[in-house]
């Protein structure tokens, strides 16, 4: 199942071809269509894939892309049409290449007016859209071959696909053109095969061209009645999803009976009230006659208070035992004595008291440094007088 949607966009042309509109195909292989498929990142499946498509429906001719020009060398209808598979079980490029061609057979573009260099593009309210110009609508038809050439299948399913040693994929319109044709797989082919798989090819093309003008032909009717059509309206038919289910019927005849006899049989609801229970005024328990619980809460509470006081208690020991030891510490300190200081918990807080600067003192080498600069400069002085 591939979804093919169909957009327009004025644009500059390519320079080497001025006077030609643009074609633009899009494959996206989702991981809803299958498990094996990675977001954001191009296999080599789909990189094949889209040059096949671009082979079978641009480089056919299948489009007038001149009639896409709207001012030469200027401005031309670039058209792009996105291909999204939904749901794989085989054979991709089949329904890819009849997504894509009946998007473009259904594609109506805005219809445009040039009045001297001034271009005007026209709603769908103003003017009718106008259609693309299509020569022939070309389709792929792959043929899966199996024991080196001995069975041939067409239209393979994925099971099929995993196993089969080539493919063959021709690309066909109904009047027996060949657009273009691929092999893969590294099998060697015979001329007889070639030609009885395009004999089978120009049966299938036939057939399927058919079904799509019935389709095309369905649709118009529809809009012009003014009944649903679109993606909408393929919705519930299953047309698009892949799953159904089937709705089961609901009896809503007899429902009040129901409902009254289910009263009925219920049992009578109980005539007891509950009365409030004042304990002191501006103050009650409402409830089913529950025995109250509020001294419990007391005692519990009393209890806490307990624990929390002889924490208390606790705490304001240790904070006594820690300030001793800091006295203890700061005394020693006054000494001049090393601290050691344990790993015990009981010595973790250390207060320490700021200790006097040290005053500066002289050190010997020094004291000889400024004795022999003191004996070089009396020298240098009795050697002046002397002069």
């Amino acid at each position: 199942r591939v979804l093919g949607q169909v957009s327009c966009e004025l644009v500059p042309p390519k320079p080497n071809r001025a006077t030609e509109g643009i074609l633009f195909f899009n494959l996206e292989l989702s991981p809803m269509a299958a498990p094996a498929f990675e977001p954001g990142r191009q296999s080599e499946l789909l990189v094949k894939l889209n040059r096949l498509i671009e082979r079978c429906l641009r480089n056919s001719k299948c489009i007038d892309t001149e009639s896409l020009c709207v001012v030469a060398g200027e401005k031309v209808w670039q058209i792009r049409v996105d291909l999204h598979l939904l749901n794989h079980d085989g054979n991709i490029i089949d329904a890819a290449s009849i997504a894509g061609i009946v998007a473009l057979c259904h594609f109506r573009r805005p219809d445009v007016s040039v009045q001297g260099e001034e271009i005007t593009v026209y709603t769908p309210e103003e003017r009718d859209p106008v259609p693309l110009s299509i020569h022939h609508m070309p389709i792929c038809v792959s043929f899966a071959f199996f024991q080196q050439g001995t069975y041939l299948l067409v239209d393979p399913s994925e099971r099929e696909e995993q196993v089969m040693d080539g493919l063959l994929v021709i690309a066909m319109n109904k009047h027996q053109e060949i657009c273009t044709i691929q092999s893969s797989g590294g099998i060697m082919l015979l001329k007889d095969q070639v030609l009885r798989c395009s004999k089978i090819a120009a049966v299938k093309v036939a057939e399927i061209t058919e079904l799509i003008q019935k389709a095309l032909e369905n649709d118009q009717k529809v809009r012009k009645e003014g009944g649903k059509f679109g993606f909408a309206e393929s919705i519930p038919n299953q047309k698009i999803t892949a799953f159904k289910m089937e709705g089961a019927a609901v009896d809503t005849k007899d429902v009040e009976e129901q409902a009254e006899e289910i009263i009925t049989k219920a049992d009578p609801p109980s005539e007891v009230f509950t009365q409030p229970i004042l304990h002191t005024p501006g103050t009650a328990l409402i409830g089913e006659g529950i025995e109250n619980a509020w001294g419990d809460l007391e005692e519990s509470e009393r209890e806490e208070t307990e624990d929390e006081e002889g924490e208390t208690d606790a705490t304001a020991f240790e904070w006594e035992k820690v300030k001793m030891e800091d006295t203890s510490v700061t005394n020693e300190t006054e000494k001049d004595e090393p601290i050691v200081l344990s790993d015990s918990e009981e010595e973790e807080v250390v207060i320490l008291e700021p200790q006097a600067p040290p005053r500066k003192t002289r050190t010997q080498a020094n004291l000889k440094q400024e004795n022999t600069s003191k004996k070089t400069f009396n020298k240098k002085r009795k050697k002046k007088r002397v002069a």
